[in-house]
């Protein structure tokens, strides 16, 4: 929550692995490769991250580094020369289920029957009291509140059908989605592999990348297709690829297990949905989540943005003398906007980025200056003109009214506020601290009342229905393209469990 008392939509973490191939001439250095490859994914949680890596032959250790803080807080040179091995995976975290405290920081590790495991997790269980009553009376204990710790214990005990020939882990993580539906994306490690899995309903994203020997970074595998792997790389998003020099490879698809060895990439895994519906894949991961440069669906996350503002100008004309937006996350809406309205973009706020946080408790007067701490009016390009104002989405709405009030004050003339996705009405308990229905805004006020609120001189949202077919306007198979929008409509992909 910021000093205004809105609260930021924030997702639950970002997963990240890495495992380097064999008979290199130069070795991969998987922890920075990792450190990296988190930084990449900061925008996912900011309270907390962890490296895990395995080493040895026969008898595999692990090496370990965790803390409260940010990624380059946490993992310094002298930190990363602790970490030895050429496998591991990392995270970053934001809570969503579990205190924001170290205990809770990840990657959990666990001893089972066949050694050592670890485990990173993004989402959160839809069943996760229900699961943890089962962990507990099966007689094991639990360290933390967190869900992610739930998993790992549930993965640390045997199929149901047994183990004749040897620990069968995919075996293990089958039957562990078979136990809750969602949400997960999970990075499990156990000695030489690293597992990518993904739940039935694809509710998180995960992909795979390439990692090319020498520096810099290709779009695609197709243009290194013939070149041999220096490493693989599990990561939420593709943004990470590009600082640490590898090419996105695929999708890790929905319900699908996938093993990185020193000898490439390999399915050993599909668990179906029930009834072969579609997927559900979280549509704020193009609203608001994931990196703007970041792939999706086979399509850039910016695009998709920029194509929801010109569905938004198509759904909501208004006239006006110029397009701009409350920097930055909703800056590709409003290019789009501007570009199906024929409208100019024009800039009318300076965003200070390194307002930041202060030990020292403001007065009144200052608390009630919030807005101006944080952005200032660029007076030249405002002053008696119409303004479409475009926001990305609206949670509880207590940032929106001064922000209109400081650009009338400042010299707009008028002030039209669009938002690029639909009014968010409903919790979400797949990992996302979207609040309770009577904390949202759009549940106590329709757009006449929002505008009157925020003393603006009128309020659009997108559609549902216009939202879906900016995004799936780039998927190649529109057909088997599902995403939830239970946040928006209330009805959610699965039953919820208690």
């Amino acid at each position: 929550m910021n000093e205004e008392g809105e609260l930021e939509l924030r997702e639950a973490c970002g997963i990240f692995g890495c495992v380097a191939t064999k008979n290199q001439q130069v070795p991969l250095d998987v922890p920075t490769v990792i450190s990296l490859g988190l930084v990449g994914l900061q925008h996912r949680g900011q309270e907390s991250a962890g490296i895990v890596t395995t080493y040895g032959k026969d008898v595999y250790q692990i090496s370990k580094v965790k803390g409260m803080g940010l990624v380059n807080q946490i993992f310094k040179p002298e930190s990363l020369e602790k970490l030895k091995g050429n496998i591991g995976i990392g995270h970053t975290r934001y809570s969503t289920a579990g205190a924001s405290q170290i205990d809770n920081c990840q990657p959990f590790i666990v001893e089972t029957m066949h050694g050592l495991i670890s485990v990173a997790h993004n989402g959160e269980l839809i069943n996760a009291k229900k699961l943890k009553r089962k962990v507990l009376s099966s007689g094991i204990g639990l360290s933390t509140g967190s869900d992610s710790e739930v998993i790992t214990q549930l993965l640390s005990s045997s199929p149901p059908n047994g183990e004749p020939n040897g620990p069968d882990w995919p075996a293990r993580i089958k039957w562990l989605m078979t136990k809750t539906p969602t949400s997960y994306s999970l990075v499990v490690m156990h000695k030489d592999v690293v597992y990518a899995v993904r739940d039935p309903l694809g509710n998180r994203p995960l992909c795979i990348g390439k990692v090319l020997p020498g520096t810099g970074s290709l779009p695609n595998i197709n243009e290194c297709a013939d070149q041999e792997a220096h490493g693989w790389i599990v990561s939420s998003e593709s943004c990470s690829f590009q600082a640490i020099g590898a090419s996105y490879y695929r999708e890790v698809e929905p319900g699908e297990i996938v093993a990185l060895t020193e000898s490439g990439v390999k399915s050993v895994g599909i668990v179906e949905r029930p009834d072969n519906g579609l997927p559900a894949f979280c549509i704020f991961e193009y609203v608001y989540f994931s990196r703007p440069d970041t792939l999706l669906e086979g399509q850039m996350v910016y695009t998709v943005r920029k194509r929801c503002g010109m569905m938004l100008a198509h759904e909501a004309p208004v006239a006006a003398d110029l397009v701009s937006t409350v920097p930055e996350s909703a800056t590709p809406a409003a290019m789009g906007f501007s570009i199906e309205s024929g409208i100019p973009y024009v800039e009318v706020l300076c965003k200070n980025r390194y307002e930041g946080r202060t030990f020292i408790q403001p007065s009144s007067r200052l608390r009630q200056l919030g807005v101006a701490k944080k952005f200032g009016a660029l007076t030249d390009n405002l002053k008696n003109q119409r303004i479409v104002l475009i926001d990305d989405s609206i949670v509880r709405g207590n940032t929106m009214g001064p922000i209109v009030k400081l650009l009338k004050k400042s010299g707009a003339k008028e002030v039209h506020i669009r938002v690029a996705s639909p009014p968010l009405k409903h919790p979400c308990y797949m990992g996302i601290n979207i609040p309770t229905r009577e904390e949202l805004i759009a549940n106590k006020m329709d757009e006449e009342l929002l505008a009157y609120h925020f003393g603006a001189d009128s309020v659009r949202y997108l559609s549902v229905d216009g939202l879906q077919t900016a995004v799936k306007e780039g998927i190649k198979d529109k057909g088997k393209a599902g995403h939830c929008v239970a946040c928006l409509t209330g009805t959610y992909p699965v039953k919820l469990e208690w």
